[in-house]
């Protein structure tokens, strides 16, 4: 039997600058690996998204791309993607238009641009949909769990489920400087998943005064292994619809845009850029998810 060797590269995602950001493993020629060897590999690298990259057999997309978190496969990381497709266009040129991306919550459209090393990778997604408010009432044992005070809420943004290959809790803060008292209690916020219908509780403020709008988050995903998560580009996209519907994001000749920064409470600070799509004033019709992306290391994996 020939020697097998898979390509892998350590990548820092929504960043230019190494150890910041998120971070993704991207394997290269993933078809020449089993469902079992992908698994092993990510159990491997555990701490780790990893995103596994397969040529297309079908005129309907140009590359599948295989997402593996901590703990199980998933359908999509948006943070991964953005790793995969700058490698790919490091390692293969830039491709010229959009890419059809193949995942498991269906087809995606990226696109790069840029030179050298400076590239930058949009996914282009169609929003998300909203789920249930958690009322009032129900809110104590969220608040708890994460430490903060229902004075610190923001008026114009209820907390409210949003859906996008997967799905997140939304709390709007009215204070960047709130992020910075927060004491989330891990095992309360795992128990609590099941009863509020999310995976990843997203806690968010605006930034007084910015313009362009710029905000702050922290993201914690206990449930799925990521106590918490350094930047997400998914959930900043579903920001970006629940921001344009609550009247915090204005859309100016029908498009709307901010500049989302996370990370900073793990030392790995980055940042997303969205643009939504809007009719209607308030109604998004496409989101689009934007970052930079930098290789720390690559490393030659023989099978």
């Amino acid at each position: 039997m020939p020697d097998r060797k898979c390509r892998l590269f350590h990548v820092d995602a929504f960043t230019r600058d190494r150890f910041c950001g998120n971070p993704a493993v991207v394997v290269l020629d993933a078809e020449i690996l089993s469902d079992d060897e992908m698994r092993r590999i990510a159990r491997e690298v555990a701490g780790q998204d990893v995103a596994f990259v397969l040529g297309s057999d079908s005129p309907d997309y140009d590359v599948e791309v295989r997402f593996f978190s901590p703990r199980r496969e998933v359908a999509f990381i948006g943070h991964a993607t953005v790793a995969a497709h700058y490698v790919r266009a490091i390692a293969h040129g830039v491709p010229k238009g959009k890419v059809r991306q193949k995942s498991g919550s269906g087809i995606y459209e990226v696109e790069v641009k840029g030179r050298g090393q400076a590239l930058r990778v949009s996914i282009h997604q169609s929003p998300a949909t909203f789920g249930p408010v958690v009322p009032e009432e129900r809110r104590g044992p969220v608040l708890d769990a994460l430490g903060i005070s229902s004075a610190s809420l923001h008026p114009a943004c209820p907390m409210q489920v949003m859906s996008r290959a997967n799905s997140r809790l939304l709390i709007g803060l009215q204070s960047p400087e709130t992020l910075e008292t927060m004491r989330p209690d891990m095992e309360a916020l795992v128990h609590l998943t099941p009863n509020v219908g999310a995976d990843g509780f997203f806690v968010f403020a605006v930034v007084p005064g910015s313009d362009p709008l710029t905000t702050e988050a922290r993201m914690f995903c206990p449930v799925i292994g990521v106590p918490e998560d350094p930047v997400s580009g998914n959930a900043h996209g579903m920001l970006g619809v629940y921001l344009l519907s609550n009247g915090l994001l204005a859309a100016e000749d029908g498009k709307a845009r901010f500049t989302g920064h996370q990370g900073r409470f793990v030392d790995r600070p980055g940042k997303v850029d969205v643009e939504v799509a809007a009719a209607a004033g308030k109604r998004a019709t496409s989101v689009k998810v934007t970052g930079d992306a930098v290789i720390v290391f690559e490393a030659e994996l023989p099978l």
